[in-house]
């Protein structure tokens, strides 16, 4: 397969990549999206565009990740099922490509009933992996489901997310989406080198490894109290309690959790099958930045 993005190009010649993750703003005004994103520009590979997260209205996506192409910030577009039918996906993914938006990350989004407005009805017209058949089939076989025919067809760069957790490894939950065209893999926060390295393994073993690219979620923490929010509350999420007493014990818990995310990130960078890391975190585009420089320079 031809290159289908820069980011595609730097994985397939065996980079490691940075990509970050940016919640468009509620603002009708690019200047507010482009304001907050800059930090990242050449400092990230690429950016994840949001795409209704917690199931509360912004910006849309699609033009925030349009946006960011058109001042040379290359996105990662979020699409999920929940808001749109299966016409209206297909439709964005032509409108993304044809405007230079070619990474996509097919999700099924949070439920409209943990948002602010729940009496929303979810659309669900097709689940996460047939949006990903779909894409793959509009790219490969040039044509949509119907069967017309797409010239020329959208270039895309197709990922799903992953949650690496203790013993939960599915290979062949894996090795059924990158059957299906999943490209890349972006998982959930990992704080535990060990589950890590045992997840890998376990995807090694399977064969799976030479056959995608895995980006590892990582993130900092606002506080040790933050830290304790994500082990309640994110499914899959496990932050060791030597992490949590660490950032209790410092002076500057901001700064020690860039610290922590640092190390994180060169032990990550040892493990086979982890192509970069995925570093998020809710209005952190300028830590983030800083992160990943630092982590450049070691």
């Amino acid at each position: 397969m031809e290159y289908q993005s820069s980011l595609h190009k730097k994985l397939s010649k065996g980079e490691f990549v940075y990509t970050a993750e940016t919640t468009p703003p509620d603002a009708a005004n690019q200047d507010v999206l482009l304001t907050k994103i800059m930090p990242l520009k050449g400092i990230a590979d690429a950016v994840n565009v949001t795409d209704g997260p917690g199931a509360k209205v912004h910006m849309s996506s699609l033009t925030a990740a349009i946006i960011l192409v058109q001042n040379d910030i290359e996105p990662i577009l979020q699409l999920t099922i929940r808001d749109r039918n299966r016409l209206a996906l297909q439709g964005d993914l032509i409108g993304a490509s044809a405007l230079g938006v070619h990474n996509i990350l097919c999700l099924s989004g949070d439920d409209p009933k943990k948002g602010d407005q729940p009496e929303t009805i979810a659309v669900n017209d097709i689940n996460s992996l047939t949006l990903v058949a779909t894409a793959n089939m509009m790219r490969k076989d040039k044509k949509f489901p119907s069967g017309r025919t797409i010239e020329p067809p959208p270039k895309l760069f197709i990922g799903s997310a992953e949650m690496p957790t203790q013993g939960k490894a599915n290979p062949d939950k894996i090795l059924n989406k990158i059957k299906t065209g999943v490209d890349f893999f972006q998982t959930q926060y990992v704080f535990d080198a060990t589950i890590l390295k045992e997840y890998m393994k376990v995807l090694g073993d399977a064969g799976i490894l030479e056959k995608t690219s895995f980006l590892i979620g990582l993130g900092p923490f606002t506080s040790a109290k933050s830290a304790k929010w994500m082990n309640d509350n994110l499914i899959g999420v496990e932050v060791p309690v030597k992490i949590i007493k660490r950032l209790e014990q410092a002076k500057d818990q901001k700064k020690e959790s860039q610290k922590i995310c640092l190390e994180l990130i060169q032990v990550f960078r040892e493990i086979k099958g982890v192509h970069g890391v995925h570093i998020m975190g809710h209005n952190k585009e300028q830590v983030i930045a800083e992160i990943i420089k630092e982590s450049k320079k070691n």
